[in-house]
């Protein structure tokens, strides 16, 4: 199975080839001003999540411009457009436009909205060199509704780790949930690099993975986690799909106690 990817490149709608996740799919959408792209959500819900450039989106009837504005992912917050099940859609690029689209299924019959920048929630999380900024767009419970999705971004500063200690929510058992997850990675120079782990003492794979610019690391199950190399930002938007929409975890045994860390620090 093929948990690792690199983004194809190219004009349009590229949409990401993976059978390791059964709920999640992501594409890709890159148009330079003045192309447009028209869709259809189909049995999915969908989250456009502007990554850099600003383009307008008509949906439902409704139209929203415009979207994003930021001139990289690493220069601000996210706006984003939830897209309902059952809806066609257009995009229309004002200038270079870089889009995700990460989707699930869906049987939620809702109106499509926007969330702002300045309606994302934001902080930090870790201490010390795992420190990192989340920016949660579409997370539980934020009153939003939607089906199964649940999306964010991470900022991880220069050496730092992130999704520390690893964990994994791949079983219905005790406070862990189940989610499949995705991680689109972008870096803050093309040379840029950084590493992730991905593994599962019970399904016998251990893997670490040089991670560089438009790759993606689907986690259908596993403990996983991330670290930046020296000198260089690291940047992913995460998503799940799952049971519900509440979030829950289990720490890697041997590693869980570096979290208790975090409120030492911290309170000190």
């Amino acid at each position: 199975m093929k948990y690792f990817h690199t983004i194809p490149q190219g004009s349009g709608l590229l949409p990401l080839a993976d059978e390791a996740c059964q709920l999640l799919a992501f594409a890709k959408l890159n148009l330079e001003a003045g192309q447009s792209y028209e869709g259809e959500t189909g049995e999915r819900e969908m989250l456009l999540v502007a990554l850099s450039g600003r383009a307008e989106l008509e949906v439902g009837g409704r139209k929203f411009a415009p979207i994003g504005g930021r001139p990289n992912v690493f220069a601000g917050n996210p706006h984003s457009v939830y897209l309902p099940r059952g809806q066609r859609f257009q995009v229309r690029a004002l200038t270079r436009f870089e889009a995700a689209l990460p989707s699930a299924p869906s049987d939620l019959e809702t109106e499509p909205y926007e969330i702002r920048p300045e309606q994302v929630n934001t902080g930090r999380w870790g201490t010390l060199n795992f420190t990192r900024q989340f920016r949660e767009i579409l997370v539980e419970p934020d009153g939003r509704p939607a089906s199964r999705l649940i999306v964010g971004e991470t900022i991880t500063p220069s050496g730092n780790w992130s999704t520390y200690p690893p964990h994994k929510h791949e079983t219905a058992q005790g406070s862990e949930v189940f989610h499949e997850e995705m991680y689109y990675f972008r870096l803050s120079s093309p040379e840029g690099w950084g590493l992730t782990r991905h593994y599962s003492p019970e399904r016998g794979y251990d893997q670490t993975y040089v991670v560089k610019d438009e790759t993606l690391l689907s986690i259908p199950h596993g403990y996983h986690t991330y670290v930046s190399a020296p000198g260089y930002t690291g940047y992913y938007l995460w998503f799940l799909a799952g049971d519900g929409r509440r979030q829950g975890v289990r720490f890697d045994p041997d590693l869980a106690w570096v979290q208790k860390t975090v409120g030492m620090v911290q309170g000190g």
